[in-house]
């Protein structure tokens, strides 16, 4: 048996990277899944893939009617929602004085109004069923500053108190809500030219596990958060970072 037998999920931003390896996590786990992307051919790739186990969906996390439409449509198709994964997000990389209004809102839209727009867009179904989950896709940068990121680091922040807000007025009607918060993930967005010269044994080589992480590995801590094995866990920020932020590296102590 699958630790998801019988539930229903809805997964944002899931043709690629961190969301795709959600999707086909939970199919694994016995979750029937509905998932989302403004990246149609390749959300329709997963999907053929997977053998009908999943269902795609065009989503535009800054769209109402987006948002409204899948999630009537997985209630047509399955007859509930039982779990919401917002994981869509983008990274701009601008320092604060060159960095446009455009390009702020772009993030905040997409990053911050997007899970909003999914919370809310699925918790009247909830209530009514009196049970749900839901988890928000922060990040490492909802804890701390990050140069050049002004905008993401804003957005992540901002994930991280909606959450707990949502977990606050949702407890009583037993919808759980509950933030992951990735540190440096092997995904497209790191192919972004901005980090074209990053040497990630550098960037990462200090840290206590001394790697970059996968998606697999955060689509694992979903599964848990999703499941009944988390079931006395809401309003909680769960890091999966390889050890981040646990403190700074002091170059020439421990270690190999």
């Amino acid at each position: 048996m699958g630790r998801l037998d019988g539930k229903v999920a809805i997964v944002s931003g899931a043709a690629r990277g961190q969301g795709e390896a959600e999707v086909r996590m939970f199919v694994h786990e016995g979750a029937q899944v509905v998932f989302g992307d403004v990246l149609d051919d390749r959300g329709e790739k997963v999907a053929a893939d997977l053998g009908g186990a999943a269902v795609y969906q065009h989503l535009d996390v800054t769209q109402e009617g987006d948002w409204d439409a899948i999630a009537a449509s997985t209630i047509d198709r399955f007859g509930r929602v039982d779990i919401l994964i917002n994981n869509a997000g983008i990274l701009r990389v601008r320092m604060l004085d060159g960095h446009t209004l455009d390009d702020y809102m772009e993030v905040i839209n997409i990053n911050q109004v997007g899970c909003f727009l999914g919370m809310r867009a699925v918790t009247a179904s909830m209530k009514e069923q009196r049970s749900g989950v839901i988890i928000n896709t922060s990040s490492t940068s909802g804890f701390v500053g990050t140069l050049g990121l002004v905008a993401y680091t804003a957005s992540k922040f901002a994930v991280r108190g909606m959450t707990k807000v949502a977990a606050m007025e949702l407890g009583h009607f037993g919808i759980r809500v509950n933030s992951v918060h990735p540190g440096g993930i092997a995904t497209e967005m790191l192919n972004q030219p901005e980090f074209a010269g990053l040497d990630q044994g550098n960037a990462y080589g200090g840290q206590p596990i001394p790697r970059i992480g996968t998606p697999d590995e955060v689509a694992k801590m979903m599964v848990f958060l999703a499941s009944d094995d988390s079931s006395f866990s809401t309003g909680s920020e769960f890091i999966i970072d390889g050890g981040y932020m646990t403190g700074p590296v002091i170059a020439g102590l421990g270690g190999d």
